[in-house]
């Protein structure tokens, strides 16, 4: 079974700055998009930051200006550099990794805690 492993998830006060981590096996070829979704309690899962193979981002427009998507090719790795975390950051944040068929695949979430 294809697991996705996430890190770097934890307990942050406004302001501040947290990275996560997401690698993908090596046995999943045909990578297209590599990216970030989160869900806050009661809400439905959003996007965050998608990094498709040809090199493009695509950020929330909440995030934008304050995380950093990046992508290690040669570690089918993705990364989340979030700067001034806000309370309203404050959600699980789930890895996606698409292939070329279109089928998905997600990371089991880390939760992510902004304090005020």
């Amino acid at each position: 079974q294809v697991q996705l492993v996430e890190s770097g998830g934890g307990l942050v006060q406004a302001g501040g700055s947290l990275r996560l981590s997401c690698a993908a096996p090596g046995n999943i070829f045909n990578i297209n998009v590599m990216g970030w979704y989160r869900q806050a309690p009661g809400k439905q899962r959003d996007l965050v930051a998608t990094f498709r193979s040809g090199g493009s981002t695509n950020y929330a427009d909440s995030v934008k200006g304050r995380f950093t998507i990046s992508r290690d090719n040669a570690k089918n790795t993705v990364y989340l550099q979030m700067n001034n975390l806000k309370p309203e950051d404050t959600a699980v944040y789930y890895c996606l990794v698409q292939i070329r068929s279109g089928y998905t695949y997600w990371g089991q979430g880390t939760q992510v805690t902004v304090s005020s």
